[in-house]
């Protein structure tokens, strides 16, 4: 009766994890497998999570290295055991910054890359002599909008900075300050 209540109590956080994790483009059976890695006390095998959550070995597997690039879990030894070993990283903090680093950085890179090329031929362009008036004016106003997109590019990469230098901190405490 006290274990089916604590089991379903933790079941609704890991159900709310699964369904949540879309937001960081991972699927929920992938969440499932981290909140069910959150609560265990000990490692776990593949085995073992494939048996608690009923998924196939394949899957389990990609699910594992999903939840390993992204810093969620990480692969543990333990005395004894020839099988590998996983278990949740606890700190959510920490969690979200790596999954926000890990999505956002190649993000602003790709978008400055793309933003930075565009530019230079638009730039090609307005030099041009024959070019008609009309399209001057519409790519000297892209001109404008791409410089706003970098700066907003560069405040993303600082934000981003911050997350993973811990500045976040100072601003935005961990605790709540009573």
């Amino acid at each position: 009766m006290y274990e089916e209540r604590l089991d379903k109590a933790r079941e609704r956080v890991i159900e709310t994890i699964s369904q949540n994790m879309n937001l960081y483009g991972i699927t929920p059976s992938v969440g499932r497998l981290y909140g069910l890695l959150y609560f265990q006390a000990k490692p776990m095998t593949l085995d073992e999570m494939k048996e608690e959550l009923g998924m196939s070995k394949t899957s389990m597997s990609t699910s594992v290295r999903n939840l390993l690039e992204l810093k969620m879990v990480e692969k543990v030894w333990r005395k004894g055991s020839r099988k590998d070993q996983y278990q949740a990283e606890e700190d959510w903090h920490q969690t979200f910054v790596d999954l926000f680093t890990t999505k956002w950085r190649p993000s602003i890179s790709m978008n400055i890359s793309a933003i930075e090329k565009s530019l230079k031929e638009i730039n090609l362009l307005i030099e041009e002599e024959n070019a008609p008036e009309e399209v001057l004016a519409a790519a000297r106003e892209d001109v404008t909008k791409l410089h706003e997109a970098l700066n907003y590019y560069d405040w993303l990469g600082r934000l981003v900075n911050s997350f993973e230098t811990g500045e976040i901190y100072q601003l935005v405490p961990k605790e709540r300050n009573s």
